[in-house]
């Protein structure tokens, strides 16, 4: 993919539908890369996953008591993702809906979104509603950089449209990740986000360094407060 020397802006929205767009064949079974068997990656995630829930465990605690007096249901929501080599595992994230959906349908989260409470506006926009995926990182399913997970259904769904997709499968999901901090996050609405959030995750995991994992957490800092696309 050619990409400029600095990171790529967001693709501008435009009115895109999954069915209007033509099925492509999904990529062959992925195989182990360097990122997934990094021992010193794997080792930077646990000790920044445990430090970070340390250090935030008073805001996590803090969180999770708001949620549960703002609206009734859980503090944290539990979705299936797609993890490594296919992987189905359970996400954790503080709540920031009025709804918890999990099926073969999961509509995402788009701006002025009438399901998102008021607490979740805020935690959605500075990504505080991410923090219990710290678990996920701990517990080996996830990592601190790498592919943003998606929901199964959207899997499914995007499989069939987006050229390698299933090959980003070949690095743990992370926190945050390349595509994230070149621009391809938050809601999809048109082909050619998810294909430049595909091509950015697989430039990432077959290019991948420890150096590059650094430039990413370091280029994720200011999109906690400043990501328009963040909602």
């Amino acid at each position: 993919m050619n990409r400029p020397a600095e990171f790529r802006s967001h693709v501008e929205a435009s009115n895109w539908a999954p069915g209007n767009a033509p099925a492509t064949p999904v990529a062959s079974t992925p195989v182990v890369s360097t990122v997934a068997t990094s021992r010193r990656k794997r080792a930077f995630d646990v000790m920044g996953s445990l430090a970070a829930l340390l250090l935030f465990l008073p805001l996590l605690l803090t969180i999770a008591l708001l949620v549960r007096l703002e609206s009734s249901g859980p503090a944290l929501f539990r979705q299936r993702r797609t993890g490594l080599n296919g992987q189905i595992f359970t996400v954790f994230k503080f709540r920031t809906m009025t709804v918890a959906e999990d099926g073969d349908t999961v509509r995402q989260a788009t701006r002025g979104d009438a399901r998102i409470t008021r607490l979740g506006a805020i935690l959605r926009k500075l990504s505080l509603d991410e923090l219990p995926q710290l678990l996920n990182v701990l517990r080996g399913e996830m990592s601190l950089i790498g592919p943003r997970p998606h929901a199964v259904a959207h899997d499914e769904t995007w499989g069939k449209l987006a050229p390698g997709y299933d090959r980003r499968f070949r690095a743990r999901p992370g926190l945050t990740g390349y595509a994230a901090v070149c621009g391809f996050r938050g809601e999809v609405r048109e082909l050619q986000a998810i294909i430049d959030r595909v091509d950015a995750d697989n430039e990432y995991i077959d290019t991948w360094s420890f150096g590059l994992d650094m430039k990413i957490v370091w280029r994720t800092i200011p999109l906690i407060f400043s990501d328009t696309r963040a909602y």
